[in-house]
């Protein structure tokens, strides 16, 4: 069964084609099951669309919806077309975002932590001039937010959980290896699934989120594990998918996750 339950599409702002697209591609990759998870939009914003590059617009929501669902009829028997979204985890609009949610027949929710103090995680200015300490405090809080994130229970994924190094990679040597235990502890305790996403290559750190490190770690606190390119470009769905799985193998992963009507589907690798 292959999978791959992290995919954008032009309504974000920042990728490229159409649903239909990635689902084609998809097929074209020999995948089995494609989860569209575009941005949600910024629900916390007066706005109708707050930021135009980073998600969709208000009024679109529905109509990302409802063109999924439409895909999901046409594709049945060729590929399963999963609805999903990829929210931002904001503690001040938890329930605005939960009952927003909740609304629509998603078949999984990605919660990604995308800032810290109100900066982007992705931003590179936003480490210049700090020292040591204040390092360690932006990446603790990173994983405070994540840990917090899972006991939301909004999501059934957790995105890119160490993205923070993706256009910094000296976030890796920061030392903060308590705050990530902790993190993975309660990911664990929650029951949710982490992502392996390979678009860390597209990033100045390369390779993909989270490391290897991570992941060994991960195992030890029984956290599970999926699969999600985070494709902004339809050439990239199910990138580096084999890899994954044969790492993952090596770490010592006997098998990963997808979910189908919030119902988690246990897949061999």
């Amino acid at each position: 069964m292959n999978f791959d339950l992290h995919t954008h599409h032009f309504r974000c702002g920042h990728a490229d084609g159409s649903i239909r697209d990635y689902i084609e591609a998809g097929i074209a990759a020999g995948l089995d099951v494609i989860g569209i998870s575009d941005h949600t939009p910024y629900f916390g914003s007066p706005s109708e669309h707050a930021f135009p590059r980073i998600a969709m617009a208000k009024s679109e929501f529905v109509h990302y919806v409802e063109e999924v669902l439409s895909l999901q009829r046409e594709y049945a028997g060729r590929i399963d077309v999963l609805l999903g979204i990829e929210s931002d985890y904001f503690p001040q609009h938890t329930e605005l975002y939960r009952s927003t949610l909740a609304a629509y027949p998603f078949d999984y929710v990605i919660g990604s932590v995308h800032s810290v103090d109100e900066v982007s995680i992705f931003n590179k200015s936003r480490w210049k001039g700090l020292g040591p300490e204040q390092k360690l405090a932006a990446k603790a809080e990173y994983y405070r937010l994540i840990a917090e994130s899972a006991r939301s229970g909004m999501f059934q994924i957790l995105g890119h959980i160490d993205a923070m190094k993706g256009n910094y990679p000296q976030f890796s040597q920061i030392p903060a290896s308590g705050e990530i235990d902790e993190a993975l502890r309660v990911i664990g305790e929650c029951g949710k699934a982490i992502e392996i996403n390979t678009s860390g290559g597209t990033k100045l750190c390369g390779g993909w989120y989270p490391s290897d490190e991570i992941l060994e770690r991960a195992l030890h606190y029984g956290v599970e594990v999926t699969f999600g390119s985070d494709a902004h470009l339809p050439s990239r769905v199910a990138d580096q998918r084999e890899q994954v799985a044969a790492r993952l193998r090596e770490i010592g992963f006997r098998h990963w996750v997808y979910y189908k009507r919030k119902e988690k589907q246990t897949v061999a690798l």
